[in-house]
């Protein structure tokens, strides 16, 4: 199977996910499924219904992270210079509105567009890869044609 790039920080976050449905939310909810069959008829049980569902998304969730995490090639950015790759945190200004913006390009199970965490396999991401500071790049996105130009890169 094939590898699957996360950054240090990304990979701990997953694992803190699976730690906190494996020790917290898979026993709660195991104690409310134990208690809603004491409340008699499961065919109108409307909380054991609601408990076995929760199950099942919890139960998923565990099998999906571990998965993740056992394919995880951890990269640690600290230890990279020079132009745009994976785990780099680029400053960009829009060529039309000279709005800057940082972003940093991680794994796509870490990726947060809120949080300026891109996707290394957005269309952005994959037109800034190889780029230098001073470059510019042409992206096709969903609103049309952007121009960014690159302000800074940098590796932590």
């Amino acid at each position: 199977m094939e590898k699957i790039p996360m950054t240090r920080a990304g990979y701990a976050k997953l694992e803190a996910e699976l730690k906190q449905l494996k020790s917290v939310e898979r026993p709660e909810i195991i104690r409310a499924i134990a208690e809603a069959r004491e409340h008699g008829d499961l065919s109108e049980n409307a909380e054991y219904h609601s408990a076995r569902e929760k199950q099942s998304f919890i139960e998923g969730r565990i099998k999906e992270l571990e998965g993740v995490l056992g394919l995880a090639d951890v990269i640690d950015p600290a230890n990279m210079r020079g132009a745009i790759k994976f785990g780099a945190k680029v400053t960009l200004v829009d060529e039309d509105t000279d709005e800057e913006k940082i972003w940093q390009i991680v794994g796509e199970y870490e990726a947060n567009i809120e949080a300026g965490l891109l996707n290394v396999k957005s269309p952005l991401a994959r037109a800034l890869i190889g780029k230098e500071e001073g470059d510019s790049v042409e992206v096709k996105t969903p609103g049309g044609e952007k121009s960014y130009e690159v302000l800074s890169i940098v590796y932590e």
